[in-house]
């Protein structure tokens, strides 16, 4: 774990996160946000889908970005202020999932980060597209 400021961080700095999604990462996920989807939750109703067989939550497959920026990039003491998600792409069970997120753009003025998201699954498809604004720590506050 680390945790950077604004000033130790530089446009193209990027850090990546890997994981591969299984059915009962979903289980849990839809029991803490209450999602329980039957896309996600439900093989039967699943299979009669556009999918054809059971997804993972897009906001699940999003929180890799929230992991990243907070124990990686900037991590420990980082306020997440803004996030969009576009996502482009089912992510099924057994799925590896590589989300990376670039530094875009830095505002010292306002102590704020903005970094390109983009999570890819094994075969090289881009399954979320997205933006976020992070507030790191300060120097004094680590």
């Amino acid at each position: 774990m680390q945790s950077l400021s604004i000033q130790e961080l530089q446009i193209g700095d990027s850090s990546e996160i890997k994981k591969v999604f299984q059915e009962k990462d979903v289980l849990s996920f839809a029991e803490v946000s209450t999602d329980y989807n039957p896309a996600h939750v439900d093989k039967e109703y699943a299979e009669k889908t556009m999918f054809k067989k059971q997804i993972v939550h897009g906001m699940l497959v999003g929180s890799l970005f929230s992991a990243i920026f907070g124990v990686q990039m900037p991590g420990l003491g980082s306020i997440y202020t803004k996030q969009s998600l576009k996502f482009t792409k089912p992510v099924y069970f057994g799925d590896e999932i590589t989300a990376k997120v670039t530094v875009k753009d830095l505002n010292l003025e306002r102590n704020r980060v903005t970094f390109d998201c983009i999570a890819t699954n094994q075969n090289g498809d881009t399954v979320i597209l997205g933006e976020a604004e992070i507030m790191p720590p300060r120097k004094g506050d680590r």
